[in-house]
């Protein structure tokens, strides 16, 4: 079965994350991205693997989140993404909790995931 990058999961998590933050702060933010590529990603456009990669680091997102049956783009961009990546993902995206807290919160979140009967 082929799969596909989910571009519009990618675009959604991107925009979720960079909340306020203009293109260019989010890119240096980044690292190695110009604000008119993340933009372009933004707007569905499929990225390089290597900056697709970078993106996946800064999201703190694992690259087979954002792979997509070609046939089932009618469920919507979250149909793809787990409540644990949900919650992870908002949790680094905001910009009020230090990042140590950040990192402690995910931490808790998977060890709770982890043990949680039936997976």
């Amino acid at each position: 079965m082929s799969k596909e990058l989910n571009t519009e999961l990618l675009a959604t998590m991107i925009r979720k994350k960079r909340g306020d933050l203009g293109l260019r702060a989010a890119a240096e933010e980044i690292g190695g991205i110009s604000a008119p590529t993340l933009s372009r990603v933004e707007a569905g456009n499929v990225p390089d693997v290597d900056t697709f990669l970078k993106l996946c680091r800064w999201l703190g997102m694992d690259p087979s989140k954002f792979a997509a049956d070609p046939g089932a783009r009618s469920h919507g961009a979250m149909a793809k993404i787990s409540n644990r990546d949900i919650v992870i993902t908002n949790l680094r995206a905001d910009k009020t909790l230090d990042k140590k807290v950040v990192n402690a919160l995910v931490e808790m979140i998977e060890v709770a995931y982890k043990f949680t009967p039936g997976k």
